[in-house]
């Protein structure tokens, strides 16, 4: 069972990889927001950053070496793919800290297949509105990528 949750969250992962790769340099300053929110890049940074501090309040040892994103700085595509496989690793070891604990995980009561939904819900939140970004303001993903990401078997 272990390895199948583990997998799950990997399968995440890819996910947001896939989609990062399909998006072209333009895209990745796409906002709608008329207030200075997230642009595509910085909503990928969000998720990295999210992952991070789950973790860090927790354990610590598993974030000491993330790498950090400035997001006063131009978030590249290479960065984030660095950081979001290395947080990413870094869930995978705090995830699976909880399955060898009964369930069990510091930081969210319910336990970890809870926090597991609630990771996973967060990033297709973030992956939903990077697509209707990305579609609004003249970059749609091809049809490969709008419904490749919904291969979870092929992934």
């Amino acid at each position: 069972m272990k390895e199948q949750i583990l997998e799950t969250w990997y399968i995440n992962n890819r996910v947001n990889l896939m989609l990062l790769d399909a998006i072209s340099d333009k895209g990745f300053e796409c906002t709608l927001s008329k207030r200075g929110g997230r642009n595509v890049a910085l909503q990928f940074a969000h998720m990295h950053l999210v992952r991070l501090y789950r973790i860090e309040n927790y354990a610590k040892d598993l974030v000491k070496d993330q790498t950090r994103i400035d997001k006063e700085k131009k978030v590249t595509r290479d960065l984030l793919k660095k950081c979001l496989n290395e947080s990413a690793d870094a869930m995978a070891e705090f995830i699976g800290s909880g399955i060898d604990n009964e369930g069990k995980i510091k930081g969210f009561k319910r336990g970890v297949i809870p926090m597991l939904g609630y990771l996973i819900s967060h990033e297709a939140h973030h992956r939903g509105s990077i697509l209707l970004t990305l579609k609004t303001c003249g970059h749609p993903m091809p049809k490969e990528v709008r419904y490749g990401i919904w291969e979870w078997n092929r992934i």
